[in-house]
């Protein structure tokens, strides 16, 4: 079913407004050119429990919201490939901790759409974006095991990572509503984190 126009025109500002502010519009897709973000003290935190009225939030609030939901679920069944892919329990390990984390901020994220009476459909749907794993690279790690599998799974963990903290950082920017930004700080907080424990496990 077509969406009115009007509901199509609610979606695409917003997303607009965050590409342009993360600056990640169209670009290569190659995770091994994502560059890190500055480094912070590791650690994992959570954001505070949604507050807000849906009055609150403004068009980039909305449109990082539904993008954070968009990439964290495509990244959730690579997450829980590595158990069957490899026997690594440091990768093991890294795989269940990120899970947990995105877990945590994927419901929280979809708890501020609906207080935000955000559209129910997702704008993302079928979109290949930055930080995104694709079909097709689905399938190869889907195909790989050990230490193949281990090296593509941290190109595209670093790819998703390097990315969520480039769209928190807008939202921390361009955002209003309470919770969304402090959950935005959160994510940025976790991922760069995330980012430095898969340095440590490279260099091991």
């Amino acid at each position: 079913m077509r969406q009115p126009m009007a509901s199509t025109v609610l979606i695409a500002v917003p997303l607009i407004a965050v590409l342009l502010v993360a600056g990640c519009g169209t670009g290569p897709r190659d995770a091994a050119s994502t560059a890190t973000p500055p480094a912070a003290a590791p650690s994992v935190t959570t954001a505070p429990t949604p507050t807000g009225t849906a009055g609150s939030f403004n068009p980039t609030d909305i449109a990082w919201l539904q993008l954070t939901v968009a990439m964290t679920e495509r990244l959730l069944p690579v997450l829980d490939l590595v158990p069957t892919r490899t026997t690594d329990p440091a990768w093991r390990r890294t795989a269940a901790h990120l899970a947990a984390t995105q877990r945590a901020q994927l419901d929280r994220a979809h708890r501020l759409l609906v207080e935000a009476a955000a559209p129910t459909t997702n704008p993302h749907e079928g979109h290949d974006m930055p930080g995104m794993v694709t079909p097709a690279e689905m399938t190869a790690l889907r195909s790989a095991t050990g230490t193949p599998f281990n090296r593509l799974l941290a190109g595209h963990l670093r790819a998703h990572l390097a990315q969520s903290v480039r769209v928190a950082a807008a939202e921390q920017q361009s955002g209003v509503q309470p919770a969304a930004v402090a959950l935005a700080a959160a994510v940025a907080r976790n991922g760069t984190a995330d980012l430095e424990r898969l340095d440590h496990l490279d260099s091991a």
